[in-house]
C-alpha cells in the first residue's frame, strides 16, 4: 500500500511509520520533503498534488494552547480550533479525490476528549470535535473511503510530557503504532481507537 503520513517526524507520526513498515510510506511534514503546513489549505493542495494517488492518509499533527481556564481567550479557542481541528479537517476535503477506491484516512485525536487535565479545556475541545467528526464524516465519504481516528494517551517515549499527566499510565509506540496499523489496514470506518 501507498501511505501518506503528515507529521511523520513527530512522536506520533513515527509511530505509525514504524508500525508501517514494509509498505511504501510518503512521509510529510513541515520541514521534510515534501512538506506540508495543514495550516495552510493551498499547502495541503501542493502536497497532494506532488504526491499524486494514496492508498491511505493518515494525519498526526495539531497544535492546541495549554492554558488555565480562566486564562483561555477567544483567540486560544479559535488557535486550537484551526490547528487541530480545521486543519485535519482540511486534509480530509482536499484529500479526499486523490485517496484511492477503498481507502482510508485516520486522523489523531487524544485521550484529553475522553479523560481531563488541568490547562487542557482547549485540547479536550479540539480532540472531541475531531472525533465528532469521524463519525459523520464516515456515513458520507464515497468510493468506499473509510475514516478513523487514533486517540493516544500521553506516550512513554514523550517523557517530557508525563509531570501534565498525573496519574495517567504512559503508553507504548508499539501500541499507538498498532492502532493507526488498524484504521489503515482494517475494515472499520467512523471508529476512534483508544489507546490508554
Amino acid at each position: 500500500m501507498r501511505i501518506l503520513v503528515i507529521g511523520a517526524g513527530g512522536q506520533v507520526g513515527r509511530t505509525a511509520v514504524e508500525a508501517l513498515d514494509g509498505h511504501e510510506v510518503v512521509s510529510a511534514s513541515r520541514s521534510s520533503e515534501p512538506s506540508v503546513d495543514i495550516t495552510d489549505p493551498s499547502s495541503i493542495e501542493r502536497l497532494f498534488a506532488s504526491t499524486g494517488q494514496v492508498d491511505a492518509v493518515i494525519v498526526a499533527v495539531g497544535e492546541v494552547p495549554f492554558r488555565p481556564l480562566a486564562d483561555l481567550s477567544h483567540a486560544d479557542y479559535e488557535s486550537a480550533f484551526r490547528g487541530k481541528v480545521l486543519s485535519q479537517l482540511d486534509v480530509v476535503r482536499i484529500g479526499t479525490p486523490y485517496v484511492r477506491d477503498g481507502g482510508s484516512i485516520t486522523l489523531t485525536s487524544g485521550i484529553l476528549s475522553r479523560e481531563p487535565i488541568a490547562t487542557g479545556a482547549a485540547a479536550s475541545l479540539a480532540n472531541g470535535a475531531v472525533e465528532s467528526y469521524v463519525h459523520a464524516a464516515a456515513t458520507e465519504l464515497p468510493r468506499g473511503i473509510r475514516i478513523n481516528a487514533v486517540s493516544p494517551s500521553v506516550l512513554e517515549d514523550a517523557p517530557g510530557y508525563h509531570s501534565s499527566f498525573p496519574g495517567f499510565v504512559p503508553v507504548s509506540s508499539h501500541r499507538v503504532g498498532q492502532a493507526f496499523v488498524k484504521s489503515v489496514l482494517g475494515v472499520q470506518t467512523g471508529q476512534v481507537f483508544p489507546v490508554d
